[in-house]
């Protein structure tokens, strides 16, 4: 069980952060400052340190130093910006102001001691030669993804892979059906053999099929010379047509012949030629419901979907959005010589509450735009830019005093019956008599300024002896 330490010298917040923990199933020590921590306990034998930044004595942050390899979570309610680029600079993993929320602290917890977890195992794990060969052709290390879904997607990949099978890889846009198809190729015994990639939709129609099959020399206007297709090309290795759903019909043909046969004909050309590809095809479309409507053949359809790998949307994802944007983060770091960048918890609960409707992409982007505009070194909500995505948060289940089941009956109805702009009137009159401005605001999900705007846009009077 995870062992926690508390440096915090208020003995009522110490006392119910203790109470907190210890009901989660913690083991907690605590201390009122500094000093006592070290003189008392041990503290970098902790797996998580929680401090205040202010107390008697040494600051909280003065635990960082003392403890490297412990992360610290610093507690302050002096919670601005310039307090936490502070902390963060020297080596807290974390803020959280005070008062905080319990579960916003749980959920802080946790995060913090998964993310440490996943740090120790990395660096405790000896590879081989041998072992990092296959490593590096895994999926897991072309795709990041902790979740179920995701480690379903890489346990199929591995046992389609050494096959010979087509695979057709379905998933919206952004959600990485490239990476999916590297993998397939390099793990596959083709590896050594090009992987050619071909973007459908990006090809004029009237060229698709000579860069697919190639064409001889004036065999259309414009045809000076003869020339190999991307088919053809990829003789020996793999062919990955993404997008194939915008593959025109004659094309669509054609192709039907190189899976049944292993044989194309350029376009121009009355010979024949044998080929030994592997096919591998992804789309965003419905290519069954295509069928139904005669924009995609259907023999093509059953050929191509021998084997389906499904990629998830980033919203089924939600355990690897911290993760990926980490990954981002340090890549982009590294690029634009910014190694220190941090996410601060307020971006973190931006990007988790983000339906992405974009996908992976879409969080990529989102975090290059912030790491090019960073002035300091930590990325804010505002940096991110993604305050429409605050609009898109599914309605949390602890809205309304932490009744689950009222909670959910409310969501449910405001669901179906209002739109989002009417459920925050809703429940803004309804629950404004008894809650603060800064509860609304968190129970919403957004900040208290962008409460205040939309009051002032829906004409949302304020109740009269409305504070803090």
């Amino acid at each position: 069980m995870p062992r926690i330490l508390i440096v915090e010298d208020e003995e009522i917040i110490r006392s119910a952060l203790r109470k907190l923990l210890t009901h989660a199933g913690y083991t907690v020590e605590d201390a009122g400052s500094v000093e006592e921590a070290t003189e008392r306990h041990e503290p970098d034998t902790f797996d998580l340190i929680i401090s205040d930044l202010r107390l008697p004595g040494a600051p909280g942050t003065e635990l960082i130093r003392r403890a490297p390899d412990t992360p610290v979570l610093i507690m302050t309610s002096y919670a601005s910006l310039r307090s936490a680029v502070d902390s963060m600079k020297m080596g807290a993993v974390e803020y959280i102001a005070k008062p905080f929320d319990h579960d916003e602290m749980l959920e802080a917890v946790e995060t913090i001691l998964a993310r440490q977890n996943h740090t120790t195992r990395s660096a405790d794990t000896a590879v081989t030669p041998e072992e990092q060969a296959r490593t590096d052709s895994d999926p897991a290390s072309l795709m990041f993804g902790n979740c179920d879904a995701m480690q379903k997607v890489f346990t199929l990949i591995r046992k389609v892979a050494p096959t010979e099978t087509t695979v057709l890889i379905q998933g919206e846009s952004g959600t990485g059906k490239e990476l999916a198809a590297r993998a397939l190729h390099l793990m596959s015994p083709r590896a050594s053999n090009p992987l050619i990639s071909v973007n459908c939709a990006a090809i004029p129609e009237s060229l698709i099929e000579s860069e697919l099959f190639g064409h001889e020399k004036g065999s259309f206007t414009g045809a000076v010379s003869a020339r190999t297709g991307l088919i053809e090309a990829a003789d020996g290795g793999s062919l990955f047509l993404d997008e194939i759903g915008e593959l025109p019909a004659e094309a669509q043909a054609r192709l039907l012949r190189v899976l049944q046969e292993g044989e194309i004909r350029k376009v121009g050309s009355t010979q024949s030629r044998q080929v030994d590809v592997r096919m591998i095809a992804a789309t965003h479309r419905n290519l069954k419901a295509m069928t139904r409507t005669g924009e995609f053949r259907e023999d093509l359809y059953y050929r191509l979907n021998v084997m389906q790998i499904r990629i998830p949307p980033l919203r089924e994802r939600q355990p690897d959005i911290l993760g990926l944007a980490q990954n981002f983060l340090r890549r982009q770091g590294s690029k634009m010589n910014k190694p220190s960048l941090n996410l601060t918890p307020e971006a973190m609960r931006v990007l988790e509450r983000h339906r992405w409707p974009g996908n992976v992409r879409e969080l990529e982007n989102a975090i290059e735009r912030a790491t090019i505009l960073c002035d300091n070194d930590l990325i804010t909500p505002a940096l991110l830019d993604l305050e429409d995505g605050v609009d898109e948060v599914r309605i949390p289940e602890t809205l309304v005093d932490g009744n689950h089941e009222q909670a959910q009956t409310q969501e449910t109805d405001t669901s179906s019956d209002l739109s989002l702009e009417d459920y925050f009137q809703h429940f803004v009159l309804e629950n404004q008599d008894r809650m603060s401005e800064t509860e609304l605001a968190q129970k919403l999900g957004i900040s208290r300024k962008s409460l205040w705007e939309r009051r002032q846009r829906l004409g949302i009077p304020r109740k009269k002896n409305s504070s803090n």
